[in-house]
């Protein structure tokens, strides 16, 4: 199953509790670039210099745990869990996300873990649009901005006018880059999440994956 859509619309919560209940393992491409993000700015580059992002990514080693229990991240060695949800990394993030090396790198090994795994959830942004078109399953998650940025503001103890004003940004960046926009595929369930609990949301799209299978 494919579930993208922007910050704060519940994707992680979301993909999380449906990888369980198919009795399945869960990929957060996002936290793929958290932590080539962590890496470069570990490094010093210069986030304006795509060259430098690129050599970097490519020299990264990626340890990507799938359990939807307890998902982790390793890059180098070094387990990023807590800093690449920091807020540094999360102001650099859509600047490395929007090199086309570093797309193209993550877009392969994130293909590769689906290929590995008949039962898997996959969330980020261009999961139906380009890593994964042939998923059973596409889904757009969103929410308005007031109720993505009360959801975002609860978890990280952060200001919610901020908060907002954090995600416009990360929005516009992340729907205008060149190289796989954040955008609703054409086949993709648009769902609308502002009203719904976890509970309803993950009830819901079993019902769209077992009407989808079963046809």
């Amino acid at each position: 199953m494919a579930v993208d859509g922007p910050s704060g619309s519940g994707k992680s919560t979301v993909s999380r509790r449906l990888a369980a209940a198919l009795d399945g393992v869960y990929l957060d491409t996002g936290a793929m670039y958290r932590a080539v993000t962590w890496a470069v700015l570990q490094a010093g580059a210069d986030l304006a210099d795509p060259d430098a992002i690129t050599k970097i990514a490519l020299e990264t080693e990626l340890s990507i745990g799938t359990d939807p229990s307890a998902p982790h991240f390793a890059a180098n060695g070094i387990n990023v869990d807590t800093p690449i949800r920091g807020a540094e990394v999360t102001g650099a993030v859509s600047a490395v996300a929007a090199v086309p090396a570093v797309r193209k790198q993550l877009v392969a090994l994130q293909q590769a873990i689906i290929a590995g795994h008949p039962r898997i959830v996959v969330e980020g942004r261009d999961i139906a649009s380009v890593v994964a078109p042939d998923a059973d399953l596409k889904v757009y998650l969103t929410a308005s901005a007031a109720a993505r940025a009360a959801r975002r503001s609860a978890e990280d103890a952060t200001d919610v006018a901020a908060t907002e004003a954090a995600l416009a940004r990360r929005d516009k960046l992340d729907s205008s880059r060149s190289v796989d926009p954040l955008r609703v595929a054409s086949d993709a369930v648009e769902v609308d999440t502002t009203g719904m609990g976890i509970d309803d949301v993950v009830a819901h799209l079993l019902s769209l994956l077992n009407s989808k299978v079963s046809r």
